[in-house]
This record gives C-alpha cells, structure tokens and sequence, in this order.
C-alpha cells in the first residue's frame, strides 16, 4: 500500500530538443548507484505519477530519472506537433543528455515511443518496461474516434479529463490521489497547455506497431489486472509481451497505473525483471 507521505520532489532539470525544452529529474544521481532508468507518463499524466515507484527503484540500486512529455507539466507547450514519434525523438534527446544508455519505463503512450526509440536506437535502450502499454491502435469506430475527439477539444478538455481520470485508475487508488489529480488539473490550466493535451490525444500507434519487429531490447510488460482501457487486459498484455519475445506481469487491484496503485508489486517485478532478463545496462 502507498505511503501517505507527500514524497518530496526532486530538481527539475530541462534537456534541449531544438524545438522546446523537455523537464526531467534524477534520484539516486549518486556515484555507486546501478544502472539508470528513465521513466515516462502516459498522455495527460505528469511525471509525478512514478512519485511512489521512484523511491523504491532507487532504494533498489538504481538510477531513476523521471521525464514529462511534450506539452506536459514542466515541460514547454510550444511544440509544433506531438505523438508517439516526437516523444520517441525526446526520449533520444533526453538519453544523449544523461550521456548513458537506459532501461525505459513507458506507460500508456509512452510505451509506444519507447518501442519507437528501442528500434531506432538499440545501443541507447538498453531494456523495455512497457506499462498498460498502447504499441497498436485500440479498435473503435469511426464514430467513437470523431466522438473522442468532440470529448478533447481544447475548449474543454481539461474538465473532461479531470472527470475521466478517476476511471482509469479501477482498483485501488493512491492515498494521495485527490492531490495529484489537483495538480493534473491545475499543469493543464496554464496557458498553452490544453491545447498541446487535445493535440496528444490525437496521437496514432501505428508507428510503434510497425517497429515492434525490430526491437531487441529484453521486455516486461506490466498490466493492471483491471485496466479499463483494454477490453481484456490479460490478453493485451500477453500479445504485446509476445511480439516483443518479452514476459508480462498482470498487477492485481490495479488498473491503467499500476506503478501508482501498486508500487510495490511493480516494483517488485520490475526488479525481479532487471536481475533475471539479463537487460543491456
């Protein structure tokens, strides 16, 4: 069960990508620390969604570096486009300003930009941890795509995502979860950033889909044994797992942010993942 605790927040430091600024910090920056992880959100997340899995990664040994998206948190707004490619380019970005290859932890969306930069750049990912993972476009009508895009246009998307938030995350919620949807709510607010969430929200997978093939990075897909986003979690998670020659690990209670719901169960596996698979770190 998570702490109660407000975890205390970490530096921000911002990486350069030629067309805006990316926002990140680093635990465990120590010498002595193992091998290094960067972890992304998923759309409309911040990257204080690993608040909770973050400390016990590090107390495991492990350099954790937490970054937000594009148009996300404190990173800039002023992108010109976004997607699963432009966020795989600042993943890149971000991995050649750590100046070391890294294990990826990428939930939602994330994990598709993730799989992008794997197959792009082996010698940089040096393992996958792919979190309620969307690597191929969900099936939907193209009644119910015009309709989520009605739902996310910048005029109100904010409040529509405020309201939807709580049900992705079925199953046990974070002790702090009122907060930290506050402070979803209150990054949005701020000039620019809606827009740049409503154009998120368009984002296709169909890139990621077509790079699954050549990724060789070793791979843990984490599911939430209750993630609504999937009609059947179990079996989402065992076809990306085998199109990637990785294991899955469904995290019970749980629902599209099991690192959030349940840190210790993921990070238990993610641990478990690193000292078996045998990643490139």
């Amino acid at each position: 069960m998570t702490s109660s605790a407000t975890p205390i927040r970490p530096a921000t430091r911002f990486v350069s990508t030629g067309a805006g600024r990316i926002a990140y910090d680093a635990q465990g920056d120590t010498p002595g620390h193992g091998p290094t992880l960067v972890m992304l959100p998923g759309m409309g997340e911040l990257r204080s969604t690993y608040r909770h899995l973050a400390p016990l990664l590090v107390d495991a040994g492990y350099r954790v570096v937490t970054a937000d998206l594009r148009g996300h948190g404190d990173s800039d707004a002023g992108f010109a486009s976004y997607g699963d490619g432009e966020t795989a380019d600042d993943l890149v970005a971000l991995l050649h300003e750590l100046g070391t290859p890294a294990v990826v932890v990428g939930n939602s969306m994330s994990a598709g930009a993730a799989v992008i930069a794997a197959a792009r750049h082996p010698e940089l990912v040096t393992g996958l941890v792919l979190v309620g993972p969307f690597v191929r476009n969900p099936a939907a009508s193209a009644l119910q795509q015009a309709l989520f895009r009605v739902l996310m246009a910048p005029l109100w998307a904010r409040r529509m995502w405020n309201g939807y938030l709580p049900t992705l995350y079925s199953g046990r919620k974070p002790d702090d979860f009122a907060d930290y949807r506050r402070q979803v709510s209150a990054a949005m607010k701020r000039p620019g950033y809606t827009r740049a969430f409503s154009l998120t929200t368009r984002v296709s997978h169909a890139e990621a889909e077509a790079a699954l093939g050549s990724v060789t990075s070793p791979t843990l897909v984490v599911m939430g044994a209750a993630d609504p986003d999937f009609p059947s979690p179990a079996a989402e998670a065992e076809w990306v797992s085998t199109a990637l020659n990785g294991t899955a690990v469904l995290i019970d209670d749980a629902g599209h942010y099991p690192h959030a719901q349940q840190p210790e169960q993921t990070a238990a596996a993610i641990v478990s993942f690193l000292a078996t698979a045998g990643p490139r770190a």
